[in-house]
């Protein structure tokens, strides 16, 4: 009886060490933001807020800003990694393309991108996440819907933002689909926006301008060429469309923030690995209009359409 009391406590003892040791586990999550700005933002605090309501006070979580430069991002990266961060967020397409060379080194998740692959450069790609990403189909037919009219379509983008040229690309053969033509008007950086821009007015009817980092923080510029011009603009995202656009196929960032938490909190409690998960997508999308900029252009809104909130 005193040898089976003597088993009954060394097993409870290591049932409580196990037990200290899973109520003792900590997880570090490094967040590199490109730049602030509400797609981006809302992506943020969806993903912080998945990951405490899943691991609670266990994941300590560090947000720095690369305040829109690229060669900001490997440094902050590079601090993640020597802070020993079980898993990094890269949320924006510069912060996914700085965090590829990490990739083996710590896990790493993308948030706030269209295409892994043209992202990358790579194809098919082993970093993982969420796509922003919407039917191009979907997108291309609000331009006949919202704008019978229109014969050429205007594809504003950086060129120096693969994961946007690849959504224009996209978008164009889409155009072609309905019998409409589309024709690309790149520019490098905010210097030279407002240059293609009006190209872009004078030779299109519509102009489409996919997510995009340099667009987003320039909205005002984009707004006030094409309203004075009185050309519409399809936006990519509800950012742009609330700054500058008539209409927009919208995602919500913050669920897919949301998203990307819960895809890493089964990361850090080991249910999977960051290999194994395939990129994945929104599961609504709604088309958005801005009313105010519908209003100065004598836009007509169609059935189906809701004003942005």
């Amino acid at each position: 009886m005193k040898k089976g009391f003597v088993c009954v406590l060394a097993a409870l003892m290591l049932f409580t060490f196990a037990a200290c040791d899973l109520f003792e586990k900590s997880y570090t999550v490094g967040i590199c933001q490109y730049d602030s700005y509400p797609a981006l933002d809302d992506t943020v605090n969806g993903f912080q807020d998945a990951l405490k309501e899943q691991l609670g006070d266990a994941v300590t979580i560090q947000v720095e800003s690369a305040s829109g430069i690229a060669a900001n991002c490997g440094s902050i990266l590079d601090g993640f990694v020597a802070g020993k961060a079980d898993i990094v967020l890269a949320c924006g397409a510069p912060a996914l393309q700085s965090a590829a060379s990490y990739f083996g080194t710590v896990s790493v998740l993308g948030a706030a991108v269209a295409d892994y692959s043209s992202a990358l450069e790579i194809s098919g790609g082993s970093i993982t996440g969420t796509s922003d990403s919407v039917s191009a189909d979907e997108q291309a037919a609000m331009i006949p819907e919202m704008f019978p009219y229109a014969q050429s379509v205007g594809l504003l983008y950086c060129s120096q933002e693969p994961d946007s040229q690849y959504q224009a690309e996209r978008f164009a053969e889409s155009l072609a689909s309905l019998g409409l033509v589309s024709a690309p008007f790149p520019f490098t950086d905010g210097n030279d926006l407002a240059s293609a821009l009006q190209d872009a007015c004078e030779q299109s009817d519509v102009i489409f301008v996919p997510t995009g980092a340099c667009v987003s923080v320039n909205t005002d510029t984009v707004r006030e060429i094409t309203v004075s011009a009185g050309v519409p603009v399809v936006a990519g995202n509800t950012d742009i469309c609330a700054g500058c656009g008539t209409v927009t196929l919208a995602v919500s960032y913050y669920d897919l923030g949301y998203q990307t938490g819960q895809m890493a909190a089964r990361i850090l409690t080991g249910e999977t690995d960051a290999v194994s998960l395939p990129v994945e997508y929104a599961a609504e999308t709604a088309k958005l209009f801005n009313a105010e900029i519908c209003a100065a252009l004598g836009v007509t809104i169609p059935e189906g359409y809701a004003p942005l909130g």
